[in-house]
Protein backbone atom coordinates (compact mmCIF):
# COMPACT_ATOMS: atom_id res chain seq x y z
CA UNK A 1 0.00 0.00 0.00
CA UNK A 2 1.50 3.31 -1.02
CA UNK A 3 2.33 5.76 1.73
CA UNK A 4 -0.34 8.40 2.22
CA UNK A 5 -1.05 11.36 4.45
CA UNK A 6 -2.78 9.22 7.04
CA UNK A 7 -3.45 9.32 10.76
CA UNK A 8 -4.05 6.05 12.56
CA UNK A 9 -6.11 5.85 15.74
CA UNK A 10 -6.64 3.03 18.24
CA UNK A 11 -8.07 2.38 21.70
CA UNK A 12 -6.48 -0.10 24.10
CA UNK A 13 -7.14 -1.56 27.54
CA UNK A 14 -10.48 -1.30 29.31
CA UNK A 15 -13.25 0.70 27.67
CA UNK A 16 -14.53 3.90 29.30
CA UNK A 17 -17.17 6.46 28.37
CA UNK A 18 -15.66 9.16 26.17
CA UNK A 19 -13.60 7.09 23.74
CA UNK A 20 -16.00 7.54 20.84
CA UNK A 21 -16.05 11.36 21.15
CA UNK A 22 -12.24 11.34 20.85
CA UNK A 23 -12.41 9.16 17.74
CA UNK A 24 -15.12 11.30 16.12
CA UNK A 25 -13.37 14.59 16.91
CA UNK A 26 -10.03 13.37 15.56
CA UNK A 27 -11.78 12.35 12.33
CA UNK A 28 -13.65 15.64 11.95
CA UNK A 29 -10.62 17.79 12.70
CA UNK A 30 -8.34 15.67 10.48
CA UNK A 31 -10.64 16.35 7.55
CA UNK A 32 -10.15 20.08 8.15
CA UNK A 33 -6.35 19.76 8.06
CA UNK A 34 -6.38 17.54 4.97
CA UNK A 35 -5.63 14.17 6.58
CA UNK A 36 -7.26 10.76 6.20
CA UNK A 37 -7.91 8.60 9.26
CA UNK A 38 -7.64 4.83 9.58
CA UNK A 39 -9.14 3.18 12.64
CA UNK A 40 -7.12 0.27 14.04
CA UNK A 41 -9.46 -2.27 15.62
CA UNK A 42 -8.82 -4.14 18.90
CA UNK A 43 -6.03 -1.93 20.17
CA UNK A 44 -2.43 -2.98 19.63
CA UNK A 45 -3.70 -6.38 18.44
CA UNK A 46 -4.75 -4.62 15.25
CA UNK A 47 -1.13 -3.81 14.47
CA UNK A 48 0.31 -7.16 15.58
CA UNK A 49 -2.29 -9.39 13.93
CA UNK A 50 -3.39 -7.62 10.75
CA UNK A 51 -2.51 -9.51 7.59
CA UNK A 52 -0.45 -7.28 5.26
CA UNK A 53 -1.25 -9.63 2.37
CA UNK A 54 -4.72 -8.08 2.42
CA UNK A 55 -4.90 -4.54 1.08
CA UNK A 56 -7.00 -3.54 4.06
CA UNK A 57 -7.60 -6.33 6.59
CA UNK A 58 -11.29 -5.79 7.58
CA UNK A 59 -10.76 -7.57 10.87
CA UNK A 60 -8.31 -4.93 12.02
CA UNK A 61 -8.49 -1.87 9.77
CA UNK A 62 -11.44 0.46 9.30
CA UNK A 63 -11.38 3.69 7.28
CA UNK A 64 -13.03 6.45 9.32
CA UNK A 65 -14.98 9.31 7.78
CA UNK A 66 -17.28 12.08 8.93
CA UNK A 67 -20.18 10.01 7.65
CA UNK A 68 -19.46 6.78 9.52
CA UNK A 69 -18.51 8.53 12.79
CA UNK A 70 -21.29 11.13 12.82
CA UNK A 71 -23.29 9.62 15.69
CA UNK A 72 -20.72 7.55 17.58
CA UNK A 73 -20.15 10.20 20.26
CA UNK A 74 -23.63 9.54 21.62
CA UNK A 75 -22.72 6.11 22.94
CA UNK A 76 -20.20 4.62 25.33
CA UNK A 77 -17.52 2.02 24.70
CA UNK A 78 -15.36 2.19 21.60
CA UNK A 79 -16.47 1.54 18.03
CA UNK A 80 -12.92 0.39 17.29
CA UNK A 81 -13.10 -2.23 20.05
CA UNK A 82 -10.15 -2.93 22.31
CA UNK A 83 -7.79 -5.51 23.77
CA UNK A 84 -5.00 -5.76 26.35
CA UNK A 85 -2.39 -6.82 23.79
CA UNK A 86 1.23 -5.96 24.59
CA UNK A 87 3.28 -6.16 21.35
CA UNK A 88 6.50 -6.64 23.32
CA UNK A 89 5.13 -9.75 25.03
CA UNK A 90 3.52 -12.07 22.50
CA UNK A 91 3.22 -15.70 23.61
CA UNK A 92 3.54 -18.33 20.90
CA UNK A 93 -0.12 -19.39 21.25
CA UNK A 94 -1.20 -15.84 20.29
CA UNK A 95 1.06 -15.51 17.23
CA UNK A 96 -1.15 -14.91 14.14
CA UNK A 97 -1.25 -17.75 11.62
CA UNK A 98 0.02 -15.66 8.71
CA UNK A 99 3.40 -15.07 10.44
CA UNK A 100 5.81 -17.61 8.95
CA UNK A 101 8.28 -19.58 11.04
CA UNK A 102 11.12 -17.85 9.22
CA UNK A 103 9.70 -14.41 10.10
CA UNK A 104 9.15 -15.50 13.69
CA UNK A 105 12.78 -16.55 14.04
CA UNK A 106 13.84 -13.00 13.20
CA UNK A 107 11.98 -11.55 16.17
CA UNK A 108 13.55 -11.01 19.62
CA UNK A 109 12.55 -13.89 21.91
CA UNK A 110 13.29 -14.27 25.63
CA UNK A 111 12.21 -17.90 25.90
CA UNK A 112 8.59 -17.04 26.63
CA UNK A 113 7.64 -13.90 24.73
CA UNK A 114 8.23 -12.61 21.21
CA UNK A 115 8.75 -8.87 20.70
CA UNK A 116 6.46 -7.76 17.86
CA UNK A 117 7.64 -4.13 17.79
CA UNK A 118 9.17 -4.53 14.33
CA UNK A 119 5.93 -6.11 13.06
CA UNK A 120 3.95 -3.12 14.32
CA UNK A 121 6.30 -0.68 12.59
CA UNK A 122 6.14 -2.69 9.36
CA UNK A 123 2.33 -2.72 9.44
CA UNK A 124 2.15 1.01 10.12
CA UNK A 125 4.34 1.59 7.06
CA UNK A 126 2.22 -0.79 4.99
CA UNK A 127 -0.93 1.14 5.92
CA UNK A 128 0.65 4.46 4.99
CA UNK A 129 0.15 5.81 8.51
CA UNK A 130 2.57 8.62 9.31
CA UNK A 131 1.22 9.47 12.79
CA UNK A 132 -0.65 7.36 15.33
CA UNK A 133 -3.10 8.56 17.98
CA UNK A 134 -3.08 6.01 20.79
CA UNK A 135 -5.85 6.30 23.40
CA UNK A 136 -5.31 4.31 26.56
CA UNK A 137 -4.14 4.00 30.12
CA UNK A 138 -0.71 3.40 31.57
CA UNK A 139 -0.28 -0.04 29.96
CA UNK A 140 -1.49 0.88 26.48
CA UNK A 141 0.52 4.09 26.43
CA UNK A 142 3.68 2.32 27.58
CA UNK A 143 3.94 0.84 24.09
CA UNK A 144 3.23 4.23 22.54
CA UNK A 145 6.39 5.33 24.35
CA UNK A 146 8.26 2.42 22.73
CA UNK A 147 7.16 3.55 19.26
CA UNK A 148 8.17 7.11 20.08
CA UNK A 149 11.63 5.88 21.11
CA UNK A 150 11.87 4.08 17.76
CA UNK A 151 11.23 7.36 15.99
CA UNK A 152 7.62 6.74 14.93
CA UNK A 153 5.34 9.78 15.40
CA UNK A 154 2.82 9.16 18.20
CA UNK A 155 0.32 11.30 20.08
CA UNK A 156 -1.00 9.74 23.30
CA UNK A 157 -4.43 10.47 24.78
CA UNK A 158 -4.98 9.32 28.39
CA UNK A 159 -8.08 7.40 29.38
CA UNK A 160 -8.88 5.45 32.52
CA UNK A 161 -11.50 5.86 35.19
CA UNK A 162 -8.69 5.26 37.72
CA UNK A 163 -7.29 8.68 36.66
CA UNK A 164 -3.75 7.43 37.30
CA UNK A 165 -1.82 8.13 34.08
CA UNK A 166 1.42 10.01 34.72
CA UNK A 167 1.76 13.49 33.26
CA UNK A 168 -1.89 14.53 33.48
CA UNK A 169 -4.36 15.47 36.20
CA UNK A 170 -7.29 14.11 34.22
CA UNK A 171 -8.02 11.01 32.16
CA UNK A 172 -11.10 10.39 30.01
CA UNK A 173 -13.65 8.24 31.86
CA UNK A 174 -12.95 9.57 35.35
CA UNK A 175 -15.81 12.04 35.70
CA UNK A 176 -18.39 9.59 34.37
CA UNK A 177 -17.17 6.95 36.83
CA UNK A 178 -17.70 9.33 39.76
CA UNK A 179 -21.05 10.54 38.43
CA UNK A 180 -22.28 6.99 37.99
CA UNK A 181 -20.93 5.85 41.37
CA UNK A 182 -22.74 8.72 43.09
CA UNK A 183 -26.01 7.76 41.39
CA UNK A 184 -25.66 4.07 42.26
CA UNK A 185 -24.71 4.66 45.89
CA UNK A 186 -27.50 7.21 46.36
CA UNK A 187 -29.98 4.70 44.92
CA UNK A 188 -28.78 1.90 47.17
CA UNK A 189 -29.01 4.00 50.34
CA UNK A 190 -32.71 3.16 50.44
CA UNK A 191 -31.96 -0.54 50.77
CA UNK A 192 -29.21 0.07 53.32
CA UNK A 193 -31.60 2.16 55.42
CA UNK A 194 -34.53 -0.21 55.05
CA UNK A 195 -32.46 -3.12 56.35
CA UNK A 196 -30.18 -1.09 58.67
CA UNK A 197 -27.03 -2.54 57.11
CA UNK A 198 -23.44 -1.53 56.53
CA UNK A 199 -22.79 -1.00 52.81
CA UNK A 200 -19.46 -1.81 51.21
CA UNK A 201 -19.03 -0.47 47.68
CA UNK A 202 -16.11 -1.84 45.69
CA UNK A 203 -14.82 -0.06 42.59
CA UNK A 204 -11.84 -0.06 40.28
CA UNK A 205 -8.52 1.39 41.43
CA UNK A 206 -5.80 -1.23 41.45
CA UNK A 207 -2.88 1.09 42.19
CA UNK A 208 -4.51 4.47 42.84
CA UNK A 209 -7.52 5.56 44.86
CA UNK A 210 -8.71 8.62 42.95
CA UNK A 211 -12.06 7.12 41.93
CA UNK A 212 -12.91 5.94 45.44
CA UNK A 213 -11.66 9.20 46.98
CA UNK A 214 -13.73 11.50 44.79
CA UNK A 215 -16.78 9.25 45.00
CA UNK A 216 -16.49 9.46 48.77
CA UNK A 217 -16.12 13.25 48.47
CA UNK A 218 -19.49 13.65 46.77
CA UNK A 219 -21.34 10.98 48.79
CA UNK A 220 -19.95 11.91 52.24
CA UNK A 221 -18.64 8.37 52.65
CA UNK A 222 -15.66 6.72 54.25
CA UNK A 223 -13.15 5.46 51.69
CA UNK A 224 -10.25 3.01 51.65
CA UNK A 225 -7.52 3.47 49.05
CA UNK A 226 -4.39 1.57 47.91
CA UNK A 227 -2.07 4.38 48.99
CA UNK A 228 -2.81 3.95 52.71
CA UNK A 229 -3.19 0.49 54.34
CA UNK A 230 -6.15 0.63 56.70
CA UNK A 231 -6.73 -0.72 60.18
CA UNK A 232 -9.69 -3.12 60.26
CA UNK A 233 -10.67 -2.43 63.86
CA UNK A 234 -10.57 1.32 63.24
CA UNK A 235 -12.73 0.94 60.11
CA UNK A 236 -15.29 -1.04 62.11
CA UNK A 237 -15.27 1.57 64.89
CA UNK A 238 -15.90 4.41 62.43
CA UNK A 239 -18.67 2.52 60.65
CA UNK A 240 -20.42 1.78 63.93
CA UNK A 241 -20.13 5.47 64.86
CA UNK A 242 -21.74 6.39 61.53
CA UNK A 243 -24.47 3.80 62.00
CA UNK A 244 -25.44 5.04 65.48
CA UNK A 245 -25.42 8.69 64.33
CA UNK A 246 -27.62 7.97 61.31
CA UNK A 247 -31.40 8.18 61.92
CA UNK A 248 -31.81 5.37 59.37
CA UNK A 249 -29.17 3.28 61.21
CA UNK A 250 -26.91 2.47 58.28
CA UNK A 251 -23.32 3.23 57.27
CA UNK A 252 -21.27 2.86 54.12
CA UNK A 253 -17.69 2.76 52.88
CA UNK A 254 -16.23 3.01 49.37
CA UNK A 255 -13.21 0.78 48.75
CA UNK A 256 -10.72 0.64 45.88
CA UNK A 257 -10.02 -2.82 44.50
CA UNK A 258 -6.34 -2.39 45.41
CA UNK A 259 -6.89 -1.35 49.03
CA UNK A 260 -5.27 -3.53 51.72
CA UNK A 261 -5.42 -3.64 55.49
CA UNK A 262 -2.48 -3.40 57.83
CA UNK A 263 -0.86 -6.73 58.67
CA UNK A 264 -2.88 -8.34 55.91
CA UNK A 265 -2.86 -8.83 52.18
CA UNK A 266 -5.22 -9.42 49.30
CA UNK A 267 -4.06 -12.31 47.16
CA UNK A 268 -3.82 -12.13 43.40
CA UNK A 269 -5.64 -14.74 41.35
CA UNK A 270 -5.67 -16.05 37.77
CA UNK A 271 -3.11 -15.70 35.03
CA UNK A 272 -1.23 -12.47 34.44
CA UNK A 273 -2.33 -10.40 31.46
CA UNK A 274 0.03 -9.20 28.73
CA UNK A 275 1.23 -6.38 30.97
CA UNK A 276 1.94 -8.63 33.95
CA UNK A 277 -1.17 -7.84 36.00
CA UNK A 278 -3.14 -10.53 37.82
CA UNK A 279 -6.59 -9.87 39.24
CA UNK A 280 -6.79 -9.13 42.93
CA UNK A 281 -9.15 -11.18 45.06
CA UNK A 282 -12.37 -9.31 45.86
CA UNK A 283 -11.52 -6.78 48.60
CA UNK A 284 -15.21 -5.92 48.91
CA UNK A 285 -16.11 -9.46 49.89
CA UNK A 286 -13.05 -9.90 52.13
CA UNK A 287 -13.78 -6.63 53.93
CA UNK A 288 -17.46 -7.50 54.22
CA UNK A 289 -16.68 -10.79 55.95
CA UNK A 290 -14.34 -9.08 58.42
CA UNK A 291 -16.78 -6.24 59.17
CA UNK A 292 -19.62 -8.72 59.70
CA UNK A 293 -17.49 -10.81 62.05
CA UNK A 294 -16.20 -7.87 64.09
CA UNK A 295 -19.36 -5.74 64.32
CA UNK A 296 -22.02 -8.48 64.34
CA UNK A 297 -23.97 -6.33 61.89
CA UNK A 298 -25.59 -7.24 58.59
CA UNK A 299 -23.47 -6.21 55.62
CA UNK A 300 -24.42 -5.49 51.99
CA UNK A 301 -21.60 -5.79 49.45
CA UNK A 302 -21.98 -4.07 46.09
CA UNK A 303 -19.51 -4.30 43.21
CA UNK A 304 -19.79 -1.12 41.14
CA UNK A 305 -16.84 -1.77 38.85
CA UNK A 306 -18.30 -2.43 35.40
CA UNK A 307 -21.33 -0.19 35.95
CA UNK A 308 -18.93 2.75 36.16
CA UNK A 309 -17.33 2.14 32.76
CA UNK A 310 -20.52 1.41 30.82
CA UNK A 311 -22.82 3.69 28.90
CA UNK A 312 -22.49 7.19 27.49
CA UNK A 313 -20.07 9.80 28.91
CA UNK A 314 -21.20 12.61 31.19
CA UNK A 315 -20.81 16.24 30.14
CA UNK A 316 -17.30 16.67 31.57
CA UNK A 317 -15.93 13.55 29.89
CA UNK A 318 -17.57 14.59 26.61
CA UNK A 319 -16.03 18.05 26.87
CA UNK A 320 -12.56 16.77 27.77
CA UNK A 321 -12.64 14.06 25.09
CA UNK A 322 -13.51 16.55 22.35
CA UNK A 323 -10.80 18.95 23.54
CA UNK A 324 -8.10 16.28 23.89
CA UNK A 325 -8.85 15.19 20.33
CA UNK A 326 -8.54 18.72 18.99
CA UNK A 327 -5.30 19.35 20.88
CA UNK A 328 -3.95 16.10 19.38
CA UNK A 329 -4.98 17.26 15.89
CA UNK A 330 -3.30 20.64 16.46
CA UNK A 331 -0.06 18.88 17.37
CA UNK A 332 -0.24 16.68 14.27
CA UNK A 333 -0.95 19.70 12.08
CA UNK A 334 2.09 21.45 13.53
CA UNK A 335 4.36 18.42 13.05
CA UNK A 336 4.74 17.83 16.80
CA UNK A 337 4.78 14.24 18.05
CA UNK A 338 5.96 12.12 20.97
CA UNK A 339 3.51 13.96 23.22
CA UNK A 340 0.88 13.10 25.81
CA UNK A 341 -2.20 15.32 25.71
CA UNK A 342 -3.43 16.11 29.21
CA UNK A 343 -4.32 18.58 31.92
CA UNK A 344 -1.82 20.31 34.21
CA UNK A 345 -2.65 22.94 36.82
CA UNK A 346 -6.24 22.78 35.61
CA UNK A 347 -5.33 23.72 32.03
CA UNK A 348 -5.05 21.68 28.84
CA UNK A 349 -1.45 20.79 28.12
CA UNK A 350 0.91 18.51 26.26
CA UNK A 351 4.05 16.92 27.67
CA UNK A 352 6.80 14.75 26.13
CA UNK A 353 6.25 11.02 26.38
CA UNK A 354 9.97 10.60 26.89
CA UNK A 355 10.89 10.97 30.53
CA UNK A 356 7.43 10.45 32.02
CA UNK A 357 7.59 8.50 35.30
CA UNK A 358 6.62 4.83 35.06
CA UNK A 359 3.82 3.23 37.05
CA UNK A 360 0.55 4.70 38.23
CA UNK A 361 0.14 8.25 39.48
CA UNK A 362 -1.17 8.07 43.05
CA UNK A 363 -3.19 10.07 45.54
CA UNK A 364 -1.19 12.56 47.61
CA UNK A 365 -2.30 11.19 50.98
CA UNK A 366 -0.90 14.09 53.00
CA UNK A 367 -2.97 16.65 51.06
CA UNK A 368 -6.08 14.79 50.01
CA UNK A 369 -6.84 12.05 52.54
CA UNK A 370 -7.74 12.13 56.23
CA UNK A 371 -5.93 9.07 57.57
CA UNK A 372 -7.70 9.23 60.95
CA UNK A 373 -11.22 9.43 59.58
CA UNK A 374 -10.71 7.52 56.31
CA UNK A 375 -12.34 10.37 54.44
CA UNK A 376 -11.30 12.87 51.77
CA UNK A 377 -9.93 16.16 53.05
CA UNK A 378 -12.51 18.91 52.69
CA UNK A 379 -10.44 21.73 54.16
CA UNK A 380 -7.77 24.14 52.86
CA UNK A 381 -9.14 24.31 49.32
CA UNK A 382 -8.33 27.97 48.57
CA UNK A 383 -6.00 27.96 45.58
CA UNK A 384 -6.82 24.35 44.67
CA UNK A 385 -8.07 23.58 41.13
CA UNK A 386 -11.84 23.63 40.64
CA UNK A 387 -12.08 19.90 39.99
CA UNK A 388 -9.04 17.73 40.55
CA UNK A 389 -5.70 17.71 42.30
CA UNK A 390 -2.48 19.00 40.80
CA UNK A 391 0.25 16.67 39.61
Amino acid sequence: MAAKNRIGILTGGGDVPGLNPVIKSVVYRSKEIGREVLGIRRGWEGLTHMNPALESDPNYVRPLTRENTRTIDRTGGTVLHTSRTNPRKMVESKVPLHISKEELKQLPFDGKYYDFTSIVLKNLEHLGIDCLVAIGGDDTLSFATVLDAKGFPVIAVPKTMDNDVQGTEYCIGFSTAITRAKELITRQRTTLGSHERIGIFRMFGRDAGFTALYTAYVTSSRCLIPEYPFDLDHVCKLLMEDKRANPSNYALVVVSEGAVWKDGSIVEVGEADAFGHRKKADIGHALGEEVKKRTKQEVMESDLTYDLRSGEPDAIDQLVAITFANVAADLIRDGVHGRLVGVQNGCYSQVPLKGLPTGARQVDVAKLYNVERYRPNYTSKIGAPLLFNRI
